[in-house]
């Protein structure tokens, strides 16, 4: 085992004091490679103290000088992109190439927030009666915390800490604890980019470190990525508690395929919605709705070939296209909705059950499957299994198929694939979908638009990133003022340099 990680606290190296650790193991090998201290309650309020102590002088901070350091970082996170990318692989088991991808989204946020003092912009209204002007500002909303998943190591803790720190909060990270590499690593280049101590810490923790964050009234506003049963819990808990909260949960992702598609497309498209990143994704597609018998069997004699030749393997193999799951339950959980599948009578066209590498026998590996003839009574449509599951559902029309997304209690994302374009247009304006794609089979909106879904799939009032992003991590104030009209008699008005605004 290598050395133990630490903490990340008032820009320091910490060390884990409560006497609890995590393991951190290589997916692709079963092994465990490091340990991460689990924070107490006290540790965590360490944390919250020094970013209670950076918050004054962090919001005082010219919007112009908080976007020179997120130009800075930007740079960083360039330089250091392959050593960030084999930390995601190594915790995560994505292949390098998956790894890359996840950081550039990451990336493309804080390019958004390089334009904070533009997006920080208000209103304001001269002369709204007599003599009296109003406008209006957006201020921080003082200590955030992020409490991230394990799927995306460094893209989802981007779409959280360069929002809130740009718009003059301070931040808490808690990243999963089976990857919490890259997130220390990001917290360090942080530093060097030019942000005072204390603006960023990263605490790494289980249940005891949420609820710290959840119950301490220094800690303002919680943003969360994970699952829908915890989701849920922190935002009932954190809006009982009289916090801000935003809750990205989980999802069960459907793409309509109409007899009109390109099936060359769609196929392309399945292979990477369902399997890309071992389909560990909010966004994976998990269901393929095809409309009309012939295009289910279209599909399916298209697509099968393709899962069956799909090439599994670790991060380290540069022809894999697809790496392992993140542990070992992930592998037993996953290969066990494979068994319901079957005994429910659904047809398994490719059974990723028992893959055993070379080499890796005790890697946590499943490869692709394919189901066909599932039905929405089944556990494998209902259930977000996030693995490289793939479900096919077979629709007599498109109304048929429109009405089981509107059904499933998950909203997140969907897509259609057609040539029609009053097919899309009803598609896209009628369905309870937060994110829809058309001919677009994983419609995650770029950095300067906001992520997030409808129903159970979001707990909050707010997207993630994007000027959602913005609205989230700032609260508006409207100030209307009177001033008395005329000038004094010798009044002077002296700029100088050296004075505030003056040149």
């Amino acid at each position: 085992m290598s050395d133990d990680l630490w903490h990340f606290i008032d820009g320091e190296r910490v060390a884990g004091k409560s006497g609890r650790t995590g393991d951190v193991c290589n997916p692709a090998t079963g092994e465990v490679e490091k340990s991460v201290p689990l924070a107490s309650a006290d540790e965590v309020r360490v944390a919250i103290e020094s970013a209670a102590k950076a918050l004054p002088r962090w919001a005082a901070t010219p919007p112009a000088k908080r976007a020179q350091v997120m130009f800075n970082f930007r740079a960083l996170l360039i330089e250091h992109m392959d050593e960030l990318a084999h930390l995601v692989s190594a915790e995560h088991g994505k292949t390098l190439e998956d790894a890359k991808g996840s950081i550039s989204r990451g990336l493309e946020v804080v390019e958004f927030v390089c334009g904070i003092p533009q997006l920080l912009k208000t209103d304001y209204s001269e002369a709204v009666a007599g003599q009296v002007d109003s406008y209006n500002v957006r201020q921080p909303v003082g200590v955030c915390a992020g409490i991230t998943p394990f799927n995306f190591p460094a893209m989802v803790p981007m779409w959280m800490f360069p929002v809130a720190l740009a718009c003059g909060n301070t931040f808490i990270l808690k990243p999963s604890e089976k990857v919490p590499s890259c997130s220390l690593r990001m917290a360090e280049l942080l530093i060097e980019a030019g942000l005072p101590k204390g603006c960023l810490n990263v605490v790494n923790g289980d249940k005891e470190a949420v609820d710290t964050l959840l119950d301490d009234p220094t800690v303002s506003a919680i943003s969360f990525v994970g699952s829908t049963a915890i989701g849920r819990y922190i935002y009932e808990t954190g809006c009982k508690n009289g916090k801000r909260v935003q809750a990205l949960c989980g999802a069960k992702n459907h793409m309509i395929i109409m007899p009109d598609a390109d099936m060359d497309q769609v196929v392309d498209a399945a292979m990477g919605a369902a399997y890309g990143s071992a389909g560990e994704r909010c966004m994976a597609i998990s269901v393929a709705v095809t409309v009309g018998e012939e295009t289910g069997d279209e599909f399916i004699r298209r697509l099968a070939p393709r899962v069956q030749a799909l090439k599994v393997g670790p991060y380290t193999d540069t022809a894999a296209e697809m790496g392992p799951v993140i542990t070992r339950e992930s592998k037993e959980k996953i290969e066990r909705y494979i068994d319901e599948g079957v005994g429910a009578g659904a047809e398994l066209v490719v059974d990723g059950r028992g893959l055993n590498l070379q080499g890796y026998e005790n890697g946590f590996f499943v490869g692709g499957t394919l189901f066909d003839k599932v039905t929405s009574d089944m556990s494998i449509y209902r259930d977000e299994i996030f693995g490289p599951v793939l479900s096919t559902v077979r629709a007599q029309s498109y109304e048929d198929a429109k009405q089981l997304v509107l059904d499933h209690e998950y909203g997140n994302g969907t897509a259609i694939f057609t040539r029609d374009g009053d097919t899309a247009r009803d598609f896209t304006q009628s369905i309870n979908v937060g994110m829809v794609g058309v001919n677009v089979p994983i419609p995650v909106p770029v950095a300067y638009h906001s992520f997030g879904g409808w129903k159970a799939s979001l707990f909050g009032d707010h997207s993630i990133h994007g000027m959602e992003g913005v609205r989230f991590y700032t609260k508006l104030k409207t100030i209307t003022a009177r001033w008395p009209s005329g000038i004094k008699e010798g009044a002077v008005f002296n700029f100088h340099a050296g004075s505030d605004g003056g040149h």
